[in-house]
């Protein structure tokens, strides 16, 4: 059972009867005695949150490096394997020139591949940087990719840290770093800034920072289509506020149902967008993706792929890909009976109905799955109460996974990523 480390009474300020469960008001208080202003606050959160941010800096540099050595082996370069791989040559061409580009499919006639189906923030944050650095528009993704990279390990730490305690937090950044896919978190891709922005505005619901949650949830919803994932998380949160001041005959909190009416507008407001581009109304979005080959058909899809992988030998990437969904679902099951705060149970729960329930690219539902972090905080807390040596090799054996196996994806794979 993964539970949080003792925790200091709650202040005569902040009663912990008034506190709903997933929002712990006696959660370890990262700022030191008598500390009011914001800087020091954030300073000295930083510093607890430093040695995991830096061990998954050290994980995913090493990763690079390795890269690098495999591709100048296989004659590729590795700033075009990381930023202008799959998704990232679209999300570059949408930072350079904007939307419009459409690809007919060779390989199935009548579908289209067309770049509306990518939402707006990340390659419109590259386009920003890139004409105000100089240093091109690869590397300007490279380095949105990073820094947001950077910013989601420390979100990751800051939530997980706040209900769970430090060892967990920091043991789950540490899982988050060796993911065996964990290298398009340093790829011109779009998980990075994601898990960024959901990670803190998490952060903030079970802080209760409402308006903070609202605002980070709109530009995480501008961010993935699966991002709608945060708005979910927000508005049940505030749902569950709602009904315990309801019960306890306390006045409801105008700022969490603004949260709440604030968090879908990111999402919606892009699927809008194109429904009015495309001249489809609402349904606009979804025929995008469906000219891409990507509905929904509730995991049939799936079902089927994996029966496909018993009766009939494949690639290691797809075994791997299977055995990474199985595992996602066992750690949500796990998650769910642990009672974890509902606002990353609800967060981590639709992301793995997306990821799973869609059909076809079976091989990119791991990335799909890498902003879902809660689903590692019951094998880091497992992690964290190990035996140093038991935690050592584990964490050893799971880099030599994760840095040749991102290799692997990115030099030898070829299906989308």
């Amino acid at each position: 059972m993964f539970t949080a480390e003792p925790a200091p009474s709650a202040s005569p300020e902040s009663p912990a009867e008034t506190s709903p469960e997933w929002a712990p008001e006696r959660a370890p208080d990262p700022s030191p005695p008598g500390a009011r202003s914001g800087r020091a606050a954030l300073t000295a959160a930083w510093r607890r949150a430093a040695p995991a941010v830096t061990a998954f800096a050290v994980a995913r540099l090493a990763g690079v490096a390795v890269l690098t050595l495999c591709a100048h082996r296989t004659g590729g370069h590795p700033r075009n394997l990381l930023g202008l791989a799959w998704d990232a040559l679209w999300y570059h061409r949408i930072a350079g020139w904007g939307y419009g580009t459409f690809i007919p499919s060779g390989e199935a006639p009548g579908m289209r591949f067309d770049d509306l189906a990518f939402f707006p923030l990340y390659p419109m944050t590259v386009r920003a940087v890139d004409v105000v650095s100089p240093v091109g528009s690869v590397v300007s993704a490279l380095l949105v990719a990073w820094v947001s990279a950077a910013v989601a390990a420390w979100g990751v730490f800051a939530v997980v840290d706040r209900c769970y305690g430090r060892r967990i937090a920091t043991a789950t950044v540490i899982l988050w770093a060796l993911l065996p896919h964990a290298i398009v978190l340093s790829m011109a891709y779009t998980e990075a800034m994601m898990t960024a922005l959901a990670a803190w505005a998490l952060y903030s619901v079970v802080a209760r920072r409402w308006l903070t949650a609202g605002v980070l949830s709109v530009l995480a919803g501008l961010c993935r289509p699966n991002a709608v994932a945060v708005a979910v998380a927000v508005i049940a949160a505030v749902l569950a506020d709602a009904g315990q001041r309801r019960r306890s005959g306390r006045p409801q909190d105008r700022r969490a149902w603004a949260a709440a009416v604030l968090a879908p507008l990111g999402w919606a407001g892009y699927v809008a967008w194109v429904g009015l581009h495309s001249g489809h109304g609402l349904r606009g979005y979804f025929e995008v993706q469906t000219r891409w080959g990507s509905t929904f058909d509730f995991g049939h899809y799936a079902l089927h792929y994996v029966k496909h992988l018993v009766l009939r030998p494949d690639s290691l990437s797809a075994y791997m890909a299977t055995a990474l969904c199985a595992g996602a679902v066992i750690l949500l099951v796990l998650a769910a009976l642990e009672r974890m705060p509902l606002p990353l149970l609800a967060y981590t729960a639709v992301l793995v109905a997306i990821a799973l329930g869609g059909a076809n690219f079976f091989s990119c539902k791991p990335r799909f799955l890498l902003p879902a972090f809660p689903l590692l905080v019951p094998a880091a807390a497992t992690l964290a109460r190990a035996r140093p040596r038991a935690a050592a090799v584990t964490v050893v054996a799971l880099t030599g996974l994760s840095l040749g196996y991102g290799a692997y994806l990115l030099t030898v794979v070829t299906v989308p990523l």
